[in-house]
């Protein structure tokens, strides 16, 4: 049947809009002097097909290929080629500097079984290095231009269907180890439609934006919309992005783009860092959908980006806050075509896992509701006890319906704890997303998640807070990263629960500075939400573990913390955590 899969779909793009670009990889933006290479929807699918061919005569249907690229247009053609070959794509970040980004890597092959790496000849002699130096060495590495794209075109597309495995996302990591999601053609098809009805995709709909192709916000948010149901995608490199946030929001304009998306701390850079002169010199006017997600959407940052920017045209209705999840593929909620929904929640009562509208007077905190499901059912459900909860309440948020994914790649016990949950009235099979939330007003609030939440005292605080409260009052912090956690407790250290933040800042303080920036933040989060700090730790840029779709990994930090293996600018404790730490170091119990 027609459309039952990513591939039909491709193809009967190809035969409909042969000369049409599919997918465009923008250099440089500036109208004047930018560069730009681009696809034409023929163009693709003979490359496709030539990298489809190499693939079949190496590797047996349904086996696993790494996707190791930079930013460009050669993705695109080797992802759609995994799946005319049958086989599963692994799309992962490219080797890094750091230690634990290649045993990650590594990691993922192993647990994929992959056999395979496609990646593009400016990369293919870091990525054989990789497969060297860290035991991959059954990975075959292969540069897909220089493959031959006029190879035996009349070749058949293998027999898939909306049950056969697409592709592999390994899931962020920020609470355990990745896992391998398996992602259907037909959860992608159901997402795909729901994005595209958010973000109002369609013909003569351009989608766009920086984020990486790894990444699912980038691939199955922006990629796979713009080139199956839109009229293409334009990506830039994201590095371009952090170092001129300008260029993404001109590509948008020069490019014609309609729908694209960051993660919040995008939108809060292109605050800081766009002039007024940059400014000037933009028509948003075009931009529908802006989409938020992947990260705890701040109700500063959504405000204040569409107050600012509407001065380019920008429309307060385009900014589009999203709750996302690799597990039920991407999209989970979110609308679009109206103003974000901002509410002021009563403090208290947040603390008591209840979401209400505070009254005048009442302690407060603005947060954004991410709007309603789409093609999911959602039910807020008490964690330990399965019992459905009202709106209003927080509970775990469970879901069910065609975007949820078939579970972990080669893990049944943790795909039968995650996908195969039933409420206590018998209802199911629902996926449990580990996210903690509730519904108010018709709209899905996502407050942290389940294994993140500091409780101190009865009170449940939510570590993002705490970070962005930070952020908002220390103008030092600003476009850092932070994590927030707890330490003691049972872990056995001999402390009581003592709370922890780190924070990332920049190295050209002095001591004598960070020192004054560490006990103010202490005073913040005392002030701000009523508990003691007993530590701070001040870290260099990048000192914050990240997944690579942005999350903070606060448990990989906190393991950091409390084993010494971070390298502190300033370091400012309770005497009793440093003396705790210290004797648990060096095994001394008691």
């Amino acid at each position: 049947m027609p459309g039952q899969d990513l591939v039909s779909v491709l193809r009967e793009r190809v035969e409909s809009d042969p000369e049409v670009i599919a997918t465009t990889f923008v250099r440089d933006p500036d109208p004047t002097t930018g560069q730009h290479v681009s696809l034409s929807y023929g163009d693709l699918d003979l490359r496709v097909r030539g990298i489809a061919a190499w693939l079949s005569e190496r590797t047996e249907p349904g086996g696993r290929v790494l996707l190791l690229y930079p930013p460009g247009v050669e993705f695109a053609a080797a992802f759609f080629a995994c799946l005319y070959a049958g086989l599963i794509a692994v799309p992962c970040p490219q080797p890094g500097r750091y230690r634990h980004e290649r045993r990650r890597l590594a990691g993922i092959a192993r647990d994929a079984g992959a056999t395979t790496a496609l990646t593009d000849r400016q990369s293919m002699t870091a990525v054989e290095k990789w497969a060297a130096e860290e035991g991959a060495g059954q990975v075959v590495c292969h540069a897909t231009d220089d493959a031959d794209t006029g190879a035996d075109g009349r070749r058949t597309p293998a027999a898939v269907g909306p049950d056969s495995v697409a592709m592999l996302q390994y899931t962020s990591g920020s609470t355990g180890s990745p896992k391998g999601v398996m992602v259907r053609h037909g959860n992608l098809l159901a997402n795909i439609d729901s994005l595209t009805r958010a973000l109002v995709v369609g013909p003569g709909r351009r989608t766009g934006g920086w984020i990486p192709l790894y990444h699912d916000m980038g691939l199955i948010g922006l990629m796979l919309p713009g080139v199956l149901r839109g009229s293409g995608y334009v990506q830039m490199d994201p590095m371009t992005f952090l170092r001129r946030p300008h260029h993404w929001l001109l590509m948008t304009d020069v490019f014609d783009v309609n729908a694209t998306a960051s993660p919040d701390f995008g939108f809060e850079l292109c605050l800081r860092r766009i002039t007024d002169e940059q400014l000037a010199g933009l028509d948003l006017s075009r931009v529908t959908a802006a989409v938020n997600g992947s990260e705890p959407v701040r109700a500063d940052t959504v405000t204040r980006f569409a107050a600012r920017f509407a001065r380019a045209g920008f429309r307060s209705d385009a900014m589009i806050p999203m709750y996302g999840l690799a597990e039920a593929t991407l999209l989970t909620s979110g609308t679009g075509r109206r103003r974000p929904y901002v509410a002021e929640i009563d403090v208290p009562a947040l603390e008591d896992s209840v979401l209400r509208h505070a009254s005048p007077g009442t302690a407060s905190r603005d947060l954004v509701g991410c709007g309603g499901t789409l093609d999911l059912q959602l039910r807020v459900v008490e964690p330990e006890s399965g019992e459905i909860l009202p709106e209003g309440r927080i509970g775990e948020l469970w879901l069910s319906g065609p975007s949820v994914t078939a579970g972990y790649w080669e893990k049944p016990d943790a795909t039968e704890a995650s996908f195969a949950a039933r409420t206590a009235d018998g209802q199911g099979p629902f996926l449990r997303t580990g996210d903690l939330g509730g519904l108010l007003d018709g709209q899905v609030f996502v407050t942290g998640r389940r294994k993140d939440v500091l409780v101190l005292h009865g009170r449940n605080l939510h570590p993002q807070d705490i970070e962005g409260e930070l952020r908002l009052q220390h103008e030092e912090l600003g476009g850092m990263h932070g994590a927030a956690f707890t330490v003691g407790g049972d872990d056995g250290t001999a402390l009581d629960e003592s709370v922890v933040v780190l924070h990332e800042i920049r190295a050209h303080w002095g001591a004598e500075r960070l020192g004054e920036i560490a006990t103010a933040m202490k005073h913040t989060v005392a002030k701000e939400f009523g508990v003691p700090v007993a530590a701070v730790g001040l870290v260099r840029p990048g000192g914050i573990r990240r997944t690579t779709s942005g999350k903070v990994q606060r448990s990989a930090m906190r393991e950091l913390y409390v084993t010494g293996a971070l390298e502190l600018l300033l370091a400012s404790e309770d005497p009793r955590v440093t003396e705790a730490l210290d004797r648990a170091r060096h095994g001394v119990t008691g």
